[in-house]
């Protein structure tokens, strides 16, 4: 990590300089992400939803899954599993994984990578590393956000968007010292290339000891900042944050992220997640891999997806899927 890098920072566009009239927002709360086991038994560290941060609307969950070095035949993923009434949105910085669908769909993600999945109306699938990954190990690193779907949107048609590390919208703080790569949503000016049903924004940026980054946010929007690895400080009151903590950000028009001097990580920079949207507003109902507005909608989901109405697991793919029905007993 990072998967997206450039050979000189110095030739991208830039972010604007913050003015005056930019109200710089402040850190309303620092949360402490903490750790789960998922799928097949691997460990994700989780910011939200948790105790002390209980709603992120428009997001459901933040799953941060590595950074691990698996030794061989230790790479677990997520078997067949079913979702309705959301967005998954998988970006991988270390490793490989494959998905595969009840529609017949499927794909590789890499280093860079992002697949953006609309389960909308309901959709089996599942997500596991690679065979000849299981087989000799190595580093996985991966990001899963849930992005909400407003009442009208939960029953839309599954789709994909498989964004190509290439594909991501790259631009650098105002003086240099930040590489930030755009995964959708517009952040000062600049707009990344998925395409959003909830309006959101969302980048993983890269600071180098000492730098910071500042850039102007949609007021509309709320704001987050997630550290991957290393430590600095967000906000004007230069609020420390370290690997594992999510600030979330009160009102205004900007945001600022600072890295300290000394970095003891892999890559030797401050590696943070930005990301925030559109508040939904509405009442949000979740059962495990369902997200609705309703119960008697949970109850729905549970009878559609166990009367086969979500598709059926490909023949071709049963043996390899592995672990139990995640809503059987």
């Amino acid at each position: 990590m990072p998967a997206v890098t450039v050979p000189d920072i110095m030739v991208l566009p830039r972010l604007p300089r913050l003015d005056a009239t930019l109200r710089e927002r402040p850190v309303r709360s620092v949360v402490t992400a903490h750790k789960q086991r998922e799928g097949a038994g691997f460990e994700v560290r989780r910011p939200f939803p948790s105790m002390d941060l209980r709603t992120a609307d428009p997001f459901i969950l933040l799953d941060q899954m590595g950074p691990v070095a698996y030794e061989p035949n230790e790479a677990k993923g997520a078997p067949w599993h079913p979702h309705r009434g959301f967005e998954t949105v998988t970006y991988m910085l270390d490793g490989t994984m494959v998905h595969h669908d009840s529609q017949g769909g499927g794909g590789v993600i890499g280093e860079g990578d992002t697949q953006w999945m609309t389960a909308g109306s309901g959709i089996l699938h599942d997500e596991v590393p690679p065979e000849e990954m299981v087989a000799s190990g190595g580093w996985f690193h991966g990001i899963q956000l849930w992005v909400n779907l407003p009442r009208a949107l939960k029953f839309a048609t599954p789709r994909y968007q498989d964004l190509r590390a290439r594909e991501l919208t790259l631009v650098s703080s105002h003086d240099g010292g930040a590489l930030v790569r755009l995964i959708a949503g517009e952040v000062g000016g600049f707009t990344g290339p998925g395409s959003t049903y909830t309006p959101i924004a969302y980048a993983h940026a890269s600071i180098t000891p000492g730098g910071i980054l500042e850039t102007p946010w949609p007021q509309e929007f709320t704001a987050m900042a997630y550290v991957l690895s290393g430590s600095g400080a967000v906000g004007a009151e230069r609020r420390p944050l370290s690997e594992g903590q999510l600030a979330v950000f009160g009102r205004g028009d900007a945001i600022s992220v600072t890295a300290d001097a000394r970095q003891d990580n892999r890559t030797g920079a401050f590696e943070v997640l930005l990301l925030g949207g559109r508040p939904i507003r509405e009442p949000v109902v979740q059962y495990g891999p369902f997200v609705m507005n309703t119960r008697a909608e949970i109850i729905e989901a549970m009878e559609d997806y166990q009367a086969g109405r979500m598709g059926n697991i490909p023949a071709q793919h049963i043996s390899g899927a592995g672990g139990q029905d995640p809503l059987m007993p």
